[in-house]
């Protein structure tokens, strides 16, 4: 069975900064792959790459085989590809079932069944139920990022793109949101998220990456990972001698 996305030798730069020098990159259906890195090292870059949003310079982005060259942001969308952005982007003048039923009529190519009773149930399944009727605008953090990520679900997404979305929150929060995200995984769907708070991510994914100077530096499972030398120096500020 191919796997759901392929990244092939995908590269790109933005003047002399390197953010992806020839990356490749396997991602098998229903893996949780966690993504780490220090500030800058292209990780929200490598997400625009995959949705659409920022042309690579170089390579292939396969998604079940099929090159996504020339595909628009929404078309990959409705193909199956969805993400969350690390600062939230809500309709904020509109409700919150109302963004959630935007998302699922223009970024879902499966419109059949019905779509009220879709919305509400990923918004109970996002705690979010009970805000429903609030402007966007007027939700707290947490439930803003909840609502990133119902958002994204209202899609049907075959894979799943987070983009750091427990940054910000209180320790009781960032459990909450744990939980959420293993509820997702646990229903097939493919993650990937990029995390600075590593426990959070170790708590999930099923594999861990590094991205440093435009390429992957580490790759394996998440606790090993994140033990070797090289990835605690460079990641942690931690001296590989230490």
């Amino acid at each position: 069975m191919a796997p759901i996305l392929q990244l092939d030798a995908i590269s790109k730069r933005f003047g002399a900064v390197v953010v992806a020098d020839g990356l490749d990159l396997v991602v098998p259906q229903g893996e949780a792959l966690g993504v780490i890195g220090p500030n800058g090292a292209g990780k929200t870059s490598l997400f625009g790459m995959i949705t659409g949003t920022l042309p690579q310079d170089g390579g292939r982005v396969l998604f079940r085989g099929e090159d996504l060259a020339g595909l628009s942001p929404a078309a990959r969308c409705r193909r199956g590809v969805a993400r969350s952005f690390q600062v939230p982007q809500p309709f904020g003048g509109m409700s919150v079932f109302e963004n959630l039923a935007v998302a699922a009529e223009f970024g879902c190519a499966d419109r059949s069944g019905d779509l009220a009773a879709s919305c509400g149930e990923i918004l109970e399944r996002c705690g979010l139920i009970d805000q429903a009727n609030r402007p966007a605008g007027s939700l707290t953090l947490l439930q803003r990022k909840r609502l990133e990520l119902a958002r994204a679900l209202a899609t049907r997404p075959q894979l799943l793109l987070l983009d750091e979305v427990a940054g910000g929150l209180t320790d009781e929060e960032c459990h909450a949101l744990v939980s959420l995200v293993r509820d997702v995984k646990e229903t097939g769907v493919t993650i990937i998220w990029i995390e600075h708070i590593v426990h959070a991510l170790v708590a999930v994914v099923d594999r861990l990456v590094v991205l440093h100077g435009g390429a992957f530096i580490a790759d394996g499972e998440p606790r090993e990972v994140i033990r070797r030398p090289q990835v605690m120096e460079i990641y942690m500020g931690i001296p590989a001698n230490a």
